[in-house]
Parts: structure tokens; sequence; C-alpha cells
């Protein structure tokens, strides 16, 4: 096969996250995109091929449930019925942990989600244009695309109130002379929309972040009539509540939401999210889990893998608003949590103070340099790092604690398969392992993992009467 070759043929291996391959003149071929079972063309380059036609679905795939599908780069698996979305994610993290474990497992269960759609909690759009010099859009990056923005205002996976708070952003700005920032140029006025709402309460918190370029912010202010967009926020009609409104002011070159400078405009700057009988306060970069009912399973298996009432003292390391440490805390001694953002670690103390929760403590720091501060070793680690894992200078440090049991959650199991073979090294070894579906309609899964240190060439034991 030559390079830029149009070949064709049927995917039948898949691996995680989106990795079909097929066989072609003898010769396999990864395509990214490809699902198992259908006939495709790729074009051939240098490391695989870039999926440009699907021949033949598979004969499991149905009529997509959204209206932007394949154009969105939003979801892979809106064909896939959601059982079969299952057993697929299933088979992936059993082939993707057997490569990385030289031990048998077993992979207890893949716990759907409650949601299927209309789960997200949060989100975040683009300002740009679908064509070059396009009218402005608002929205999802197009499939494969860096720079094309498609307006997605009937995305399946936020539910109407955020489909009515896109089209009304979108709608206001149509036709206004205020240009999307081009990351390339760095020029250009309206970057995002963040839009924030809890399943279980209804909240809604709203921010546009736009760059200031040589204005100052009075006069962006007014150039983006943010006061008269408030207005016509808030004469909507929702499902829930709109509790805030925010304008965030980010000059930084990166593709990212940061903040230099952020405005209440409306409302407050947080909304309340409940989980499992507690109250969490979310504020807009604070991290939480972005499918609240998917939570509420992941963290009743993390809470059934730490154990019953026992005198623990546990870590929650990456622990955001504290929601781990506190759903945990009922069955423990004490749990530290640490979080580098520290409006998250705000926002945990004030969890904690109104939940009645006294026996959590959260520190405001970088793990890699927070552990080797940590005034007591624990029993019990809860790992719940970003998507690319545990720092590799972190993870040493980590496992020299010797806890008994590491729970590791992953929302990126690729990840976690990295850092196994660290684990075993030590002595540790998979006591029980299940995943929960925290991203349906997508290639993505939620892996959560008991390791148990060994003791004398078995698993570690509890003295009779606990520790």
């Amino acid at each position: 096969m030559k390079k830029g070759e149009i070949v064709e043929g049927v995917i039948d291996r898949y691996s995680f996250p989106n990795k079909g391959s097929m066989v072609v003149e003898g010769e396999r071929i990864s395509v990214k995109g490809a699902l198992p079972g259908q006939r495709v063309r790729a074009r051939v380059k240098r490391n695989g091929g870039n999926l440009t036609e699907i021949v033949e679905r598979a004969d499991y795939e149905t009529d997509p449930m959204c209206e932007h599908f394949p154009d969105c780069g939003g979801c892979a698996y809106q064909t896939v019925p959601y059982e079969k979305q299952l057993e697929i994610k299933k088979r992936q993290i059993e082939e993707l942990i057997g490569e990385a474990y030289p031990e048998e497992f077993t992979l207890e269960n893949i716990y759907a989600s409650p949601r299927p759609v209309e789960y997200r909690n949060k989100m975040e759009f683009s300002f740009g244009d679908a064509v070059k010099d396009g009218p402005l859009t608002l929205g999802l990056h197009k499939r494969a695309s860096t720079y094309d923005v498609l307006s997605v205002t009937g995305c399946v996976l936020v539910d109407s109130d955020v489909r009515k708070v896109l089209k009304t952003v979108l709608d206001f700005y149509a036709g206004r002379d205020i240009p999307y920032y081009k990351k390339m140029a760095h020029e250009g006025i309206l970057r995002h929309l963040l839009v924030r709402k809890s399943t279980f309460t209804g909240q809604m918190l709203v921010a546009l972040v736009s760059a200031s370029g040589e204005r100052s912010y009075e006069e962006l202010a007014a150039y983006l009539k943010l006061e008269e967009l408030t207005q016509v926020l808030t004469s909507q009609k929702y499902d829930g509540e709109l509790t805030g409104f925010l304008h965030i002011l980010n000059n930084s070159p990166a593709d990212v939401v940061v903040s230099e400078k952020t405005t209440l405009l409306y409302g407050r700057d947080y909304i309340e999210e409940k989980l499992l009988g507690l109250t969490f306060k979310i504020t807009p970069f604070s991290f939480f889990q972005t499918n609240a009912a998917g939570a509420e399973v992941l963290y009743c298996v993390v809470r059934d893998f730490l154990g019953g009432e026992r005198k623990h003292i546990v870590y929650d390391l990456y622990s955001g608003t504290g929601t781990i440490a506190q759903i945990v805390s009922a069955v423990c001694e004490k749990c530290i949590g640490v979080e580098i953002v520290e409006e998250a670690v705000i926002a945990a103390r004030e969890n904690a103070a109104r939940n009645a929760i006294d026996n959590c403590v959260f520190i405001a720091g970088d793990v890699l340099k927070v552990i080797d501060t940590m005034p007591e070793r624990p029993d019990v680690l809860i790992l719940d790092p970003p998507r690319d894992g545990i720092h590799p200078k972190a993870l040493p440090k980590l496992i020299d604690y010797g806890a008994q049991k590491v729970i590791y959650i992953s929302c990126k199991p690729s990840s976690f398969a990295r850092d196994l073979p660290s684990f075993y090294a030590a002595g540790y070894r998979i006591s029980r392992i299940a995943c929960v579906d925290m991203f349906p309609q997508t290639p993505g899964v939620e892996c959560c993992c008991l390791l148990t240190k060994c003791y004398k060439g078995g698993f570690w034991k509890e003295p009779e009467g606990g520790i």
C-alpha cells in the first residue's frame, strides 16, 4: 500500500478508545473512528489510515438520535445501541488491562449510566465558523477538524435548558460585528460559552468567555453588550433555574478556558448539586464529575471497594470539590483530600461544613509536592487523577507510602494501564475491578480498581479488630 492510496476492508479488531483495524492485502492497518463490523474506506498514511467513508454499516447499528451526527466530533457511538456500547467497552477494558497485568483478573461489571442521553452537567462550547469566513457558529469542533466549529443546538448530551442557552447566545451575537477569537492569529473577541447545570437541583451557571485585545474591560463590556445579553438570558423560561451569569476575561493564547478576571453579571457564581444525600457547591473552574447520575453509581462502587465500618486513614488525591472524601467519610477515621485548584479546595471545605462532616481535611497544592509534607501515612489511597494519569515523579512516592489498599479511579483507562505495572512491581495485586459508563454515546468509560498490597506471598489481610 502506498501513502495516499484509498483502501477498503472490514473492521475485525477494535481497541480502546476508538481504534479499529482491518487487513488489506495481507497488511493490518488501523482506522481511528471505525466501528467493529463496518466495511470502510480509508486513506493510507504513514501510521495507519484516515477514515474516508463507511461503505457498509455493522449489522447492529441503528439510525443516530442526534441531528448533528456524524459531522460533530462529540459522539462516536450514536449508531450503536446502548447495550452494545456497554459490551464493546467491557471487552476493550478486559483486553487493555489484560495486556498490562500479568495475572488473571475478573472485570466484575460495567455499570450503565442511569441517563444514556442528556447526562452532561458541564459543556464548553467554542465560537468560530463552520467554513472559512462563514457566519458565526457556537458549539463543538467538527469531526477530525481543529478549526471548524459546528453549532450544536440539537446536542443530545445536554438537556433542553443548555440547548436553549446555546441557541440564545448564538442568536444574540449572530449578525453583530463581533469577531470570534482566532487561536492561530491571536485576534478576535468571542472565545467560549461555559454552561454548568446540576442534574438533581436544576441550577444552572452560564459564563461567556472573551478576549479583550487592546480594549479596556469597561469598553469590552459595552462592546459585548453584556447587560443586554443578561436581560435576554434571564427572560427565558427554563425547566431548571438560571442562578448565575458571568463574564470571564481570557487573553491566554492557549485554547482553554482560564480566567484573568471574572465578573458576576447576574445572580451568584456557583451552583449546588446533591449526590447520595450530600450537597456540593460547584464553582466555574472546580472539578466535578460531568455525569452526576453516573457519579452516584461510581461513588457507590468506591465505597463498596473501601469496605464497611473501619478505622482507616484515607488520602483522597486529586480530590476536586471533595465529593469522594465526603462520601467515604462515614467509613473511615479520617480523610485528607489534596487538590491543585484552590477554588475547588475552598468549595470542598464549605461542602464539608454544610454537610456536617468533621473528619475531612482538604489541602490546596500539587500532589507531586504535597505528598512529601503529609503528616501521617495512609492506610488507603484513593487516586482519581486527571486524564493523563499520575505524574511519573509522583507515582513512586505514592507507592512508597505502602498503603494496604489503593483505589484507582481513571476516566482514561489507558493511563491506568500504563501505571498498573508499577503497582504490580511493588507488590500490589488486583482484588476487584469494575467500570462505570460515565460517557454514553462516546468511547470513554470510567474504570475503578481496588489494588491490595501483597503480604507474605498472599493478599494483605486486616488483623482481627481492624487496624
